[in-house]
């Protein structure tokens, strides 16, 4: 919590709401059950009526991420920016925001909240920590996102209904919302993290666009029957005998003579082409991953870059790397109350996410400075909660019984009951 403190004391913010943020990363590193205003008093000498007031303020949570990641793992390392949304079950009629969104756990909508999140990946320490979560407001009419791309005309069936006194143009869709998140972080990229990697539900054409727009890179997952063209490598046709010719026909998936063979992984063989995507009306770098760990049932999953530059095996790293941001999620869901928050309004909701993810970041930065090697970051954040309760508690016994324990901090009798119930990583 040291390189927290610093970074709040340098950013631009009042002392008390300095002393809030602070006490309250560290209850919820405390607290047991839920992380609502009510526990969040009980493990701390705040009421909770200061806890509700102090989630109406605002806080810049990318700023902080930001110093914090910069900070803790460099501006050297190999990393990307994975995006994903994640569904919150939420009730209560007059929650903000709440509609049918696309809940990945069940497989269909559902009626709760969905948080958008942008996350730095560490390629080299395959880890994650969040920069900025922002909460979806439901446009009048879309596709619920995170459906699987298999199935996109029937996931629009049960679309998200228009709100009253909703101002959103009626073309608007989830895509929009989310690149309207993707406008508030790209100020704070820095030239390096360029690919936006993502899932399937993101291979549209209003997504790869904008995404250019800030001038990054798109990677993500295509249709099994996506409709692509080769691109006609053969002789020019002789001057004056009318238009060059620009395609070759169309791919066919189960014929992979025409692709170059880049590597066998792990029982996957990887296949890789430049093509031209119909829908998307570009050229893309395909990745073609062909299970053949059993010879009876091959399956193949087809990846994409917007950069064509960047080669088959970066192109497969990186997407697999994309999935750290579902164990932030995970973490974040199981250890730092991302879904308890039992505020209604817009702002104290946004506020609660990002405190999540970012109380999240600091314990995930402590287990790697206690790290003494450079590489993947084995963790438990559940043996880190377990420090910090065990140290509050002896604080409070301490308190009560009138004992001085700053001598014996450092003690192996004091460094047992700290690490008492830990488990392995």
């Amino acid at each position: 919590m040291d390189l927290a403190e610093k970074i709040l004391n340098g950013l631009p913010i009042s002392k008390p709401q300095r002393n809030f943020l602070l006490t309250l990363f560290t209850t919820l590193l405390v607290v047991r059950g839920k992380a609502n205003f009510r526990n969040l008093s009980r493990y701390s000498d705040l009421s909770e009526k200061t806890y509700s007031r102090q989630f109406a303020k605002a806080f810049d949570a990318i700023a902080f991420n930001r110093q914090l990641l910069n900070d803790a793992i460099g501006t050297e390392s190999e990393r990307i920016v994975a995006f994903d949304p994640c569904f919150v079950p939420k009730a209560g009629k007059k929650t903000y925001g709440r509609d049918f969104f696309w809940n990945g756990c069940h497989n269909r909508t559902e009626k709760g909240l969905e948080i958008s999140a942008f996350s730095i990946v560490d390629v080299d320490r395959h880890t994650g920590f969040a920069l900025s979560a922002r909460q979806t407001e439901p446009p009048p009419a879309c596709a619920p996102a995170g459906a699987p791309e298999e199935k996109t005309e029937e996931k629009t069936a049960k679309a998200p209904k228009k709100k009253a006194g909703a101002s959103a143009p009626e073309d608007e869709t989830l895509i929009d919302a989310y690149l309207q998140h993707l406008s508030q972080v790209h100020p704070h990229l820095l030239p390096a993290e360029k690919h936006a990697v993502v899932d399937g539900y993101f291979a549209k054409k209003k997504w790869v666009d904008g995404v250019e727009a800030f001038g990054l890179y798109t990677i993500g997952k295509l249709r099994r029957d996506a409709d692509m063209r080769y691109f006609y490598t053969g002789p020019k046709r002789a001057k004056g005998s009318g238009r060059q010719k620009t395609y070759d026909g169309k791919v066919d998936w189960q014929d992979l003579r025409r692709f170059h063979y880049v590597a066998y992984q792990d029982g996957f063989e990887i296949y890789s082409l430049v093509l031209n995507h119909v829908s998307l009306k570009r050229t893309l770098r395909v990745v073609v991953v062909l299970d053949v760990r059993d010879p009876a049932h091959k399956r193949y999953a087809l990846l994409f870059s917007t950069d064509t530059d960047l080669d088959a095996l970066t192109i497969y790293r990186y997407y697999k790397a994309r999935f750290q941001i579902e164990f932030l999620f995970r973490d974040a869901k199981q250890f730092t109350g991302l879904t308890d928050c039992q505020a209604r309004d817009a702002n104290r909701l946004h506020f609660h996410f990002n405190a999540s993810l970012t109380a999240l970041n600091i314990a995930k930065v402590e287990l790697l400075q206690a790290q003494d090697h450079v590489g993947p970051i084995v963790y438990s954040i559940a043996s880190l909660k377990a420090c910090y309760f065990n140290e509050h508690y002896l604080q409070i016994i301490s308190s009560q019984l009138g004992l001085d324990l700053s001598s014996i901090k450092n003690s192996t009798p004091y460094r047992f009951l700290r690490e008492y119930g830990q488990i392995a990583a």
